[in-house]
């Protein structure tokens, strides 16, 4: 029986994972995936694929590791594969995509400031990236260079039907079930400052469980901390850096 692995919630970086669990959302890290293909141990893997991406790098990573995996990988694209976790599904040696599902590709991003010879820098290392994700698609659907980057400049959103036309997949998994819609949504990405406060604020419950002598002001600061985070994150909509 082949071993199941998740790629749901936005892709982030591993150093970010403890954070996301912290608050109980889902999200998928480069750590968590190696940790299972390591339990795996060579069986065969079935990648399973909702996410509307995240950080390029990361997405990059976890893409090189099932991609390079020694077993059977099959993806199964059940909801949305956009951006980077469009990259992801392409590590399948058998890539199949729901009926329902949605296919979404396009250029990196990101934020950045300076003066015009930094945003030149940029715009030049964004369109080195692009580059970079056109080979993953391209070893699979064996289109050029240009017709991928024209398809990400276009931002293309793809049915099932449609990225099996294009060869971006295998097989449409049934025939039968009732359409959906699936939208790509940043939001569930949390900010840096975000990551950053809720990180000192585990540091302090660890000292906290170490030390019988904290007083009550750690955890009221700890709950009040997160009752202003969760408004904050109500309210952002970010685009982690380098983000695809």
């Amino acid at each position: 029986m082949p071993k199941k692995i998740n790629i749901k919630g936005p892709i982030i970086p591993s150093s970010y994972q403890r954070v996301y669990d912290w608050f109980g959302i889902e999200a998928t890290s480069p750590k968590r995936i190696n940790e299972l293909i390591d339990e795996a141990d060579g069986d065969d893997l079935e990648v399973e694929i909702n996410s509307g991406g995240g950080s390029v790098f990361a997405g990059s990573e976890i893409y090189t590791a099932l991609k390079s995996y020694k077993g059977n990988v099959t993806v199964k694209i059940v909801g949305l594969a956009a951006s980077a976790a469009s990259v992801i599904a392409m590590a399948g040696k058998k890539i199949m995509m729901s009926p329902t599902g949605q296919l979404m590709i396009h250029n990196s991003s990101t934020w950045t400031e300076g003066d015009y010879r930094e945003m030149q820098h940029t715009a030049e290392v964004l369109k080195t990236i692009n580059e970079t994700i056109a080979n993953a698609y391209r070893l699979k659907t064996g289109k050029t260079k240009e017709e991928l980057l024209e398809l990400m400049d276009n931002e293309t959103w793809m049915s099932a039907n449609k990225a099996l036309e294009l060869n971006f997949i295998d097989e449409i998994m049934f025939e039968d079930s009732n359409q959906y819609v699936a939208n790509l949504n940043n939001s569930e990405l949390l900010p840096p400052e975000v990551i950053n406060k809720v990180l000192n604020i585990i540091a302090k419950e660890n000292t906290s469980n170490e030390d019988e002598t904290e007083t009550n002001e750690v955890e009221n600061e700890i709950e009040l901390s997160k009752a202003k985070l969760a408004l904050e994150i109500e309210a952002s909509y970010f685009n982690l850096e380098e983000e695809f």
